[in-house]
């Protein structure tokens, strides 16, 4: 059995990725392997390009602010 870098984990999770203690002590191992991007899967941790990426694509509207997108709902969901 080999033994676990508490001390460099916690560097990795509480340090660079900015979790709270709280939220660090209840990752499962899959999960920190996740965040830090060492999952099975191979893909890499979440970025701020990715998030810039999805902020371009899904733009936050003011409350009121109207697009097509409202619109198509309203005529599907109340035909009008």
């Amino acid at each position: 059995m080999s033994r676990i870098d508490w001390p460099g984990l916690m560097r990795v999770g509480i340090g660079q990725l900015g979790l709270a203690p709280e939220v660090f002590w209840r990752l499962t191992p899959a999960e920190l392997q996740m965040l830090t991007g060492q999952g099975p899967t191979g893909q890499a941790a979440f970025t701020r390009a990715r998030l810039d990426a999805l902020v371009r694509a899904f733009p936050d509207r003011l409350k009121g602010d109207v697009d097509d997108r409202d619109r198509q709902f309203v005529r599907k969901a109340y035909g009008a």
